[in-house]
């Protein structure tokens, strides 16, 4: 089967059967009326109304009125409203139905699954719904900082405070070697958006499919878990939202190192002899490097609907500051959600558009290695230097830069913009019968533009100035079509889902470095006066690269008297990025769940569901292209013929047998409520085997033409508890606590059958320089856990200085290569999250704990920097007092490798909200005070004990506290929402 299908085709398909429908039509009546709470008597605004069996419906006005014309076969209207139980309302007897709705449980909240929707009572995986009012609050500028600690089995990890830094994601473990680590995200059904597009003003709610069981109907790109975002959306009366705050950010914790006076005191080695280079300045060089970071964000929204027609209309800017020198963003964001209703409301179509900017400036984060192990006594300028280093003091020693002058001389900017347009038309043929289409695109264009001044030390010295700048341009689009089909027989509630799916990806970029620049003013903006490019020294490049994703997808699901329920899906998948015989493949899933509540007598038991699935779920190459063989520039030029031209050779050798990753997961859970919902929560068990790992392997050369072969090898198991509890420990007019808790013990992460070698192991991750280029950190090896920190076993310093290391393996020879064993772990062994809400008079408060335990680091400023006698004109880390004795140069062991558990105030908020008058034109004012990490309980004596997932790219080596990390920071501010 071809992978290609003609796509404009297949949309002028299905557009002319939903026109072919549109002209069946059928005898109308009009049924009226009025919602309203049950307790108060309070019109509810935006209350939805629905034909039973069929997709017609309205909302009330801003009286809880409606008007709704329905076929005159119409027997049943179902009302629904968030908060509330839903009604179902028999229509045969009259035109004019006044409604009263209580409120309702837990069970009825609507949860996102894959292609559609269903109420918490019916879900049968391990689903994790968050919405906006339970989100993380305060100076947060990612949609991914948002679920931080909420999500039992998610992790997520941002250490420092690098404004433009990225988050990683990982959900229950590590699944995968390649690039595809992180979970599919979704926005509004836009498949592998960017998660940064979107505002978090604008979302309403985040919807995490956490087992396979659930995201299978993904198929290839499931296996990393599914986060799908669903943004607000408008309803009833006009309404504008105005959301500001202004937060203050400063440096909160910083590598402990030697004070000028301890500097200058210091007598390092057993011979106690002082050996600092003394400049005659005290320099802090911390304060020199940061500033106090101002945030400004404003959000203004605009929103309502009446009859057929809703909408929501966003606008949103982020004026961001690092803490360090010239470093921050400012984002503007617009959003569009427009939904219209035709043809007597059979036809609904949604349109989305999402526009967002970012320009900013990364900085350089370098500088704070550099301002670690600068010299305090140094100057920062000196007017010695004015000729050469632009004033800047500066010493020719190695790996030594003025980290002031790093961040002033050097710009580094970037420009970012993303565009996602989405369109999705719904036709309800018959009663219960819907078809659907979908069409979405995101383009995504990067610019990045840096310069190294001629007189900065080191590339740009080195290059008498030099300018880079490259372009990357992402263009998705895809094209869906869906079935949904609802019913109910002798009871029992079925839904039927089908549809395909088929999107296209193009990746293009291109870019140009060189140096010898005639003149600094230029910096970027002239690579015509970069003389390098006349002798070859100069380098262009550009590429493109495509593939295609299609499928074909269905579901199955069964709800029996709200007891018993059943869910059964199946995706069939084929990606041009597999070699030629392993294009499609298949992913099956299956879960089940019984509420014994109905079943058995149980006093205040409110539910008691028991649930289990399995599934199975694929996961892409980390690139197109990488299953043939490709050749490709070497990365140097020959003169022939009066001009330097570009080499070629084998980039790559053919794997017409490269298929998917495979994942297999189990998942048994209960969820359960207690004392009228008082208590409720979930606990599951998981359990993950990963097959047919996609990673690139050393081949011999010959037969092969390239030192490397990307194969499938090895599997990973995964194994865990998770445990969530909400208690709504008081409520009452006065005053209302609520505490929800949530925890993820990881049993198991290992990998097996790894195929490297004679050993079965590969050591990664090299410590560097100064001096430790070839000792490695991290060992993976068949039959063990991934993230064992590896190395020697520290047991202390001889009369001599000298290092002491165990003989561990008994040869009488210790400190050996071969004497390394596991000195740590980087990954965690249980996180935790606990929030805590409160309401009394107009005030609330809320406030947010995380913890991350079980896990390790390595302080690699210790590691390469902790030696007395050389202490010279670099500074050293605090705990050099540890080994004053030492003689002996840095050597990695043990003792470089850190318990790094904490428990973290990740942020609290203290607002107060005005009570205002009947009819006036303020809906809502409400000031607050906000505060994120306001302070870390942890025996780590690094930067930030965060978990390190990946070391670069790398995902098998975690745990590496590397030197470059921003220094962590706190943040307080003043934020104001007003409504009208």
């Amino acid at each position: 089967m071809k992978l290609r299908f003609d796509f404009w085709s297949k949309c002028g398909v299905l557009m002319v059967a939903l026109l072919a429908t549109a002209s069946f039509s059928f005898a109308q009546r009009t049924v009226t009326g009025t919602i309203t709470d049950a307790a108060s008597g309070e019109p509810l605004i935006g209350a939805n109304i629905l034909v039973v069996g069929s997709t017609t419906g309205t909302v009330t006005d801003f009286d809880g009125n409606y008007e709704l014309q329905v076929p005159e076969s119409a027997t049943t209207i179902k009302i629904t409203y968030t908060g509330y139980a839903d009604q179902e309302v028999d229509i045969t007897s009259g035109t004019e139905f006044n409604i009263e709705m209580a409120e309702g449980t837990q069970l009825e909240e609507v949860v996102v699954t894959g292609y559609g929707t269903t109420k918490s009572k019916e879900v049968t995986s391990a689903i994790t719904s968050v919405k906006a009012e339970d989100f993380n609050q305060g100076n947060l500028n990612s949609p991914g900082q948002l679920l931080q600690g909420k999500v039992a089995g998610l992790v997520i990890s941002r250490p420092g405070s690098d404004p433009n830094g990225g988050i990683n994601i990982r959900l229950r473990g590590l699944g995968s070697l390649g690039a595809n680590t992180s979970p599919l995200v979704i926005i509004d059904g836009v498949l592998g958006a960017d998660i940064n597009s979107v505002d978090p003003n604008d979302i309403a709610s985040i919807d995490v499919l956490k087992d396979a069981s659930a995201s299978a109907i993904y198929g290839t790109r499931g296996a990393a878990g599914v986060i799908i975002i669903t943004t607000k959306t408008g309803v009833g009366a006009p309404q504008i939202d105005y959301n500001g705050f202004v937060t203050a950010e400063t440096v909160e914790n910083t590598v402990d190192v030697l004070t000028t006076d301890e500097f200058r005191n210091f007598r390092g080695g057993s011979n106690g002899q002082f050996q600092g280079n003394d400049l005659g300045n005290n320099t802090d060089w911390f304060d020199e490097i940061t500033q106090v970071g101002v945030t400004q964000v404003h959000s203004l929204s605009l929103s309502g609907g009446s009859k057929g027609t809703s909408y929501r209309v966003s606008g949103n800017i982020r004026d961001v500051n690092g803490i360090a020198l010239n470093t921050g963003f400012f984002q503007a964001n617009g959003r569009i959600n427009l939904q219209q209703k035709a043809l007597n409301d059979r036809l609904t179509v949604n349109a989305n558009l999402n526009v967002t900017t970012r320009d900013g400036e990364f900085g350089d984060p370098s500088a704070f290695r550099y301002a670690t192990i600068y010299n305090p006594t140094a100057p920062v300028r000196d007017p010695a230097f004015d000729d050469t280093n632009d004033g800047f003091f500066e010493q020719n020693l190695f790996d030594y830069r003025n980290p002031v002058a790093i961040l002033e001389q050097n710009p580094n900017e970037f420009e970012n913009r993303n565009t996602i347009v989405s369109l999705r038309g719904t036709y309800t043929l018959l009663p219960g019968l819907d078809i659907g289409a979908f069409y979405s695109q995101e383009r995504n264009d990067f610019q990045n533009r840096r310069y190294a001044d001629k007189n900065s030390l080191g590339q740009g010295a080195d290059r008498n100035g030099f300018a880079s700048q490259r372009n990357d341009k992402r263009l998705s689009e895809l094209f869906e079509a869906t079935v949904n089909y609802e019913t109910t027989i002798a009871g029992a509630e079925m839904d039927f889902t089908g549809g395909y799916s088929y999107q296209d990806f193009t990746n293009s970029g291109f870019g140009a470095e060189g140096g010898n620049i005639i003149s600094d003013a230029f910096t970027f903006n002239n690579f015509g006066a970069a003389q390098d490019f006349n002798n070859g020294l100069g380098s262009v490049f550009s590429y493109k690269n495509t593939s295609v994703l299609t499928g074909f997808f269905g579901r199955v699901q069964f709800n029996v008297d709200d007891t018993y329920f059943l869910t059964a899906s199946v995706r069939h998948e084929g990606s041009s990025q597999f070699g030629a015989n392993n294009k499609w493949g298949t992913f099956p899933a299956v879960s089940g769940g019984v509420n014994l509540a109905n079943v058995l007598d149980l006093p205040n038991v409110d539910n008691l569901k028991f649930r289990a699935g399995y599934g199975q779920t694929g996961q892409l190459p980390p690139n197109p292209y990488i299953s043939l063989q490709r050749f490709g520039e070497t990365g140097s030029s020959f003169f022939f013929d009066g001009a330097f031209v570009p080499s070629y050779g084998p980039a790559s050798n053919p794997n017409p047998d490269l298929k998917w990753e495979v994942k297999e997961e189990v998942n048994i859970g209960v969820d359960f409520a207690f004392n009228d919902f008082m208590f409720v929560g979930s606990v599951d068990y998981f359990n993950t085997i990963t097959n047919d790992l996609i990673f690139e392997i050393g081949v011999p050369v010959p037969p092969n033409q390239f030192p490397n072969t990307f194969l499938n090898i090895g599997e990973i198991q995964n194994s865990g508890l998770e445990a969530t509890l909400e208690i709504a420990a008081i409520s009452n007019e006065d005053f209302t606590w609520k505490t929800a808790i949530n925890g993820t013990y990881f049993i198991q992460s290992e990998l097996r059958n790894f195929l490297d070698g004679a050993d079965g192991f590969r050591d990664l991750a090299n410590l560097g320089s100064p001096g430790q280029n070839g000792t490695p950190l991290v060992r993976v090896q068949e039959g063990q856990p991934i993230g064992q920190l590896w190395g020697l076993v520290y047991e202390g310093i001889d009369d001599d200085g000298n290092w002491i290391f165990a003989d561990t393996n008994g040869d009488g020879n210790p400190g050996q290569n071969d004497d390394r064993a596991v000195i740590g772990q980087g990954l965690p062994d249980f996180q935790l999250g606990w929030n805590n809400t409160f309401n009394f008079g107009n005030f609330d408060l809320n406030f947010f704990f995380r913890g991350v335990f079980g896990h390790d680091l390595v302080n690699t400023f210790r590691a390469l920097y902790e030696a007395p006698q050389s202490i010279g004109s670099y500074n050293q880390p605090a705990t050099v007092t540890d080994v004053q004795g030492l003689n002996a140069g840095p050597q990695f062991s043990s003792f470089h490798v850190e318990d790094a558990d904490f428990v973290r105030l990740d942020n609290a908020n203290l607002g107060y909200t005005f009570d205002l008058p009947e009819g006036g034109n303020f809906r809502k004012i409400r000031v607050y005070l906000t505060g994120n990490n306001l302070f870390t309980i942890t025996g780590y004596n690094g930067v930030d004990p965060e978990i390190r997932l990946t070391d670069g790219d790398n995902a098998l080596a975690p745990g590496i506290d590397r030197r470059n990390t921003f220094f962590t920071s706190r943040s307080v501010g003043f934020g104001v929402q007003v409504g009208l």
